[in-house]
């Protein structure tokens, strides 16, 4: 009989082999282990070959193994030539740094002592190559830091070319300009705000008044006199006018007329015999000015009138539809009028309250050999040029006021006729109610009569009329007793029951403000008013009688 075959004993270099594979696995970075692990695999293929039949699944084990250690061989060699090519590049840009900034050489010094610094989580994520990852980004934040708020950085070049462009871009102010004798020197001459700004003596916030704003003003400056009236934006000098056209329109017939208007007035020299020529340059194109918006107001103020009062005329004979909505664009218009006019004479009343002001727009003899400085009361042709415009502009207020005092007076009567109208609607539908309701008493009286069930009545002969004149004399007590009622609450009583206090054929007439000084009417007042108080105190209690 044959023993009983014993399991094999692994031999002492098979686990020899076993924790060399082991540390090898620990140690994959370690060169040592790389060394230990080559001798291994040499060690196991050449007993390996040997001993194929009996450990064909230990070789299969052991072939996968191989590969996947060449694998990672492979690994580290190209980690190790990435960290190279990092380490070639960052001695080459340190010395281009070190060429373009000798001073910061100890560079150099502290890139050596990041290895022995504790690992950081870029290095445990990406490894080796991790840290110079991280000094990179580092590098380049600050760099962008110091060329952002360096005084040559690319944010300096950027501001200077939004600058540039903004220049570029800044809007032109065109005007037409007119010299001391009345001739136009330059048509439609485009110019920049900071020109006209250095050119004329003036302030940024005067040509935003001009450019952006559309509410009239009056700017007196020490050397020019800025207006923004409607229609006309002017610039007037001791010498020169100009006349701006922000909004683009090359010609229009208000402006057209205003410098055939100011050519006319220009061209009259001083003369001394002549009060009314002896204004200065300055004054006489100011009035120039003030005719033509003054002009310009009545024109509008006319082209309004005449429909609203048309319109007015005809609602009160017919109350039309579209004759109420035709008033309501007219009303909007000449509030809208009204409103510009209003704006026109505060911006005249507030010059006019300046003397400061008025004594400033002397122009002529501040700009004179001279250089004379009136006094601040010393201002009287102005304030008397200004006063005969604000009074012109105070009338076009006043006129445009009652018309629109109208229209809201004949829109209340409109709605108080046709309250009434509705009123009578009402009333009429409650008439036709109550007759309704007596026919309808009058029928139940018949449907009583006429329900199927025996009674004595309709065997006898008088039963059939006695039913109907009963229920139409039924119908006519309701519709009777409902329209008096209703014909009660239809009166208005302006004093309850102090008529019957009164002496009879004695009535109070308010005549005006002389029917207070009759004795009677007096009389009359005091005992109704007191007649008043004597019900209010007996029906307070109950509030009602």
């Amino acid at each position: 009989m044959q023993p009983a075959a014993r399991p094999t004993v692994p031999s002492r270099r098979l686990l020899r082999f076993l924790q060399s594979q082991t540390e090898a696995v620990l140690n994959e970075t370690s060169p040592r282990g790389r060394a230990s692990r080559e001798r291994s695999s040499v060690c196991w293929g050449g007993r390996r070959l040997g001993r194929s039949g009996l450990y064909s699944t230990a070789a299969a084990q052991q072939q996968q193994q191989q590969q996947q250690q060449q694998k990672q061989q492979q690994r580290q060699q190209q980690q190790e030539q990435r960290q190279q090519h990092q380490q070639r590049q960052q001695q080459h840009q340190q010395q281009q740094q070190q060429q373009q900034h000798p001073h910061h050489h100890h560079h150099g010094r502290t890139a050596m002592v990041h290895d022995s610094t504790p690992m950081e989580w870029f290095e445990r994520l990406w490894g080796a190559s991790g840290r110079h990852r991280g000094i990179k980004s580092a590098r380049t934040k600050d760099s962008s830091s110091r060329d952002e708020f360096a005084p040559g950085g690319s944010s300096m070049f950027n501001s200077r070319r939004m600058l540039t462009a903004k220049a570029a871009l800044e809007p032109m102010l065109r005007c037409t300009e007119v010299d001391e004798n009345g001739k136009v020197i330059l048509t439609d001459g485009e110019f920049k705000k900071t020109e006209l700004i250095a050119k004329f003596g003036l302030l940024p916030r005067d040509l935003r008044k001009i450019d952006s704003s559309n509410l009239p003003h009056i700017l007196v400056r020490p050397s020019a006199i800025l207006l923004n009236l409607l229609h006309l934006k002017v610039l007037i000098k001791h010498d020169r006018v100009l006349l701006f056209d922000v909004l683009g329109s090359k010609t229009s017939y208000p402006q057209s007329a205003f410098m055939y208007d100011l050519q006319g007035k220009l061209q009259l020299q001083q003369k001394p015999t002549q009060g009314a020529n002896g204004l200065p340059y300055e004054f006489r194109a100011l009035e120039a000015v003030l005719t033509s918006v003054t002009s310009e107001m009545e024109a509008d103020f006319e082209a309004v009138r005449k429909p609203i009062m048309h319109i007015l005329s005809e609602l009160e004979d017919v109350i039309d539809r579209e004759k109420l909505r035709v008033l309501l664009i007219l009303s909007k218009r000449i509030s809208t009028f009204e409103q510009k006019a209003k704006l026109v004479r505060d911006a005249i009343e507030e010059l006019l309250e300046a003397d400061d002001d008025l004594s400033a727009m002397y122009l002529t003899e501040k700009a004179g050999e001279t250089r004379q400085r009136r006094g601040t009361d010393d201002h009287t042709e102005v304030e008397m040029l200004l006063e005969s415009y604000h009074k012109l502009t105070d009338e076009i207020v006043q006129e445009a006021g009652n018309l629109v005092s109208g229209i809201r007076n004949t829109e209340e009567i409109v709605r108080a006729i046709l309250d009434a109208n509705r009123n009578s609607l009402m009333l009429l539908d409650l008439k036709f109610s109550v007759g309704t309701l007596g026919l309808a008493m009058g029928t139940f009286v018949a449907g009583l009569y006429g329900m199927n069930l025996d009674n004595f009545m309709e065997e006898t002969s008088w039963g059939f009329g006695t039913v109907t004149g009963l229920s139409a004399v039924l119908s006519l007590l309701v519709c009777w007793y409902g329209l008096v009622k209703l014909r009660k609450m239809q009166r208005i009583k302006m004093m309850s029951n102090d008529s019957s206090h009164l002496p009879r054929g004695s009535t109070f007439r308010d005549d005006g403000a002389m029917s207070m000084l009759d004795s009677r009417n007096r009389e009359m007042l005091r005992r109704a008013q007191l007649q008043r108080a004597l019900t209010v105190k007996r029906t307070w209690p109950w509030g009602k009688k």
